[in-house]
């Protein structure tokens, strides 16, 4: 009769057990050193190996060799330990057996010594779901057995346990398996078992398991049992249900070209395809956080569960977008898959949702937000007369990230560009032009920016070399539009930090200000613009108008 995989390459010994070397090196060394407990309590995720450590702990209690931390795995009592049916070893699953009644029941077993074995051990799975009143029907027990009992409690919700219980027992923490380690070990099982499977396949389906050792292996053995010898990357991601980095970049692709009519089309594709928006969801969480992670990160890490092509890809990803975006993402994208949840209409949320994406990616940061103030915008009293305002504008910020490559796609080379145009004569002109072009445009900040920086044409490139305090009003959407129509090609624009270069102290294009001195020295004195200028040094003041005229 055909076994399943997770089954028959269960750890038999503590050297076969991964992932887990706190548990075994603790209790080797209590075997070895006669320092064994009588109670003891595992807990951690699914499938990373309770029940397994319990039950090489009670082959190591009851070898014919033991108690050794290296149980023969011959003998009568190493045998029917691994088959499950050993007379001493009890096996009992809480969650059916969780009442007062199947306490009572051990608590009168316990009394009676081992039919063949040294120890009688008591294996509890799902230890949490026991009663409140079944607990203290055992209490006693456990905490005084009998020298030849032991007691293993495993569980998946330690902080179930009452404290009572777990001051008496010591307790193991199991961890989620590493993503290397878990795909070496289906790399050697894959071998043994003579199947064919690259790296990105077994990576798709260790990710399934998210770090349960049996989920992975269930995995495997439904992509044998569907697929054959053979596995492909396709079949599998279609089978498990999981999306590739390609299919979760066309949302990334559509935020940053900002695109919700993509988007509409995604959630329409994933119906007609029969996928759960849902599951969808999850995987964009997943896949917003792995692009953090590379963005922090700066280099493949071991943070990420992916191959390293993957990784590469989630690292090219994330250099279009900076931390704060991406951090806005992961959370809209954690808060739509809790709607999503209840919802009655998945596909009307999920829609809205990538929607607020594209939207999210407008979104326009505090410090650019602040270099616009000295565009035209409705004047607000500042004086205790309400008589005027002042216009002042705030040139610190940081530039955001450009040139966005979707995942499925390779980078072009660009060509390189040796020698730069001969338009010393015309660089002037041309920064007049654009100054004068972006004035008519009403995109003031940028003119002044343009007049206090040198240009220059490099092929199909208009570099613009600024001081450092200018950069925010040229990286406008806008200027790289109308300088296109100024040089009368499509150009692209590229700034650069000018470090010769220092803005002066009166700005070009700054407007004498308007009324008397009294006037101006009056609003320069009101506090609230003095704590304005406190809290943005670089800030200027532009012009000062009287409200009542």
């Amino acid at each position: 009769m055909y076994q399943v995989i997770a089954r028959k390459y269960r750890p038999q010994t503590f050297d076969e057990l991964i992932g887990q070397e706190h548990v075994q090196k603790t209790l080797t060394n209590a075997i070895e050193t006669n320092r064994l407990a009588h109670g003891y309590i595992f807990s951690g995720q699914r499938g990373t190996g309770k029940t397994s450590v319990a039950r090489i702990l009670a082959r190591c209690l009851n070898c014919i060799n033991g108690p050794t931390a290296t149980p023969c795995g011959v003998c009568s009592s190493c045998v029917e330990i691994t088959e499950g049916n050993a007379v001493d070893v009890i096996e009992i699953d809480a969650a059916s057996n969780r009442g007062i009644n199947e306490m009572r029941e051990i608590r009168d077993n316990v009394r009676y010594r081992p039919a063949r074995d040294r120890y009688k051990v008591f294996i509890i799975d799902e230890a949490h779901q026991i009663t409140k009143e079944a607990f203290n029907a055992l209490l006693k027990t456990l905490e005084e057995p009998p020298e030849w009992v032991v007691f293993v409690l495993c569980t998946t919700e330690a902080n179930e346990i009452p404290n009572t219980i777990a001051s008496r027992c010591q307790h193991f923490s199991f961890r989620c398996i590493n993503f290397a380690e878990l795909m070496n070990r289906m790399k050697q099982i894959a071998e043994q078992e003579g199947i064919e499977a690259s790296e990105e396949v077994l990576s798709v389906i260790a990710r399934a398991g998210e770090g349960s050792v049996r989920d992975s292996l269930s995995a495997l053995d439904q992509a044998i049992a569907c697929c054959g010898k053979v596995l492909r990357v396709e079949d599998v991601r279609a089978l498990l249900g999981i999306f590739g980095a390609e299919s979760l970049g066309k949302v990334s692709e559509a935020v940053y070209k900002r695109d919700g009519g993509r988007m509409l089309e995604i959630v329409q594709e994933l119906e007609q395809s029969g996928q759960s928006l849902q599951h969808f969801c999850r995987e964009l969480s997943r896949y917003w956080r792995n692009l953090l992670v590379a963005k922090i990160a700066g280099k493949p890490s071991r943070l990420i569960a992916g191959s390293e092509q993957e990784q590469q890809t989630f690292l090219e990803t994330a250099a279009s977008f900076s931390e704060e975006d991406l951090t806005r993402f992961l959370n809209l994208t954690l808060d739509l898959y809790k709607t999503l949840q209840s919802s009655l209409q998945p596909r009307l949320h999920l829609e809205l949702g990538l929607i607020k994406l594209v939207q999210l990616g407008r979104l326009q940061s505090i410090e650019e937000a602040l270099a616009q103030l000295a565009r035209p915008a409705p004047a607000s009293a500042l004086s205790p007369a309400g008589s005027e305002s002042i216009v002042a504008s705030s040139r610190a910020g940081a530039p955001r990230p450009a040139n966005f490559q979707a995942p499925s796609m390779k980078r072009p080379p660009m060509p390189e560009q040796n020698t730069a145009e001969p338009v010393s004569s015309e660089s002037g002109d041309l920064a007049k032009d654009l100054h004068d072009a972006l004035c008519k445009a009403r995109l003031n900040t940028s003119a002044d920016a343009v007049q206090q920086s040198e240009l220059r044409l490099e092929g199909g490139e208009l570099v613009i070399r600024a001081p450092k305090s200018l950069m925010l009003a040229l990286k406008d959407a806008n200027v790289q539009r109308i300088a296109a129509q100024v040089v009368g090609r499509p150009v692209r624009l590229r700034i650069e930090v000018g470090e010769g270069i220092k803005t002066p102290s009166t700005p070009v294009s700054e407007a004498p200000a308007t009324g008397d001195t009294e006037l101006r020295e009056r609003a320069l004195s009101h506090p609230g613009v003095k704590r304005f200028q406190e809290l943005f040094p670089d800030a200027q003041v532009r012009t000062v108008r009287n409200l009542n005229e």
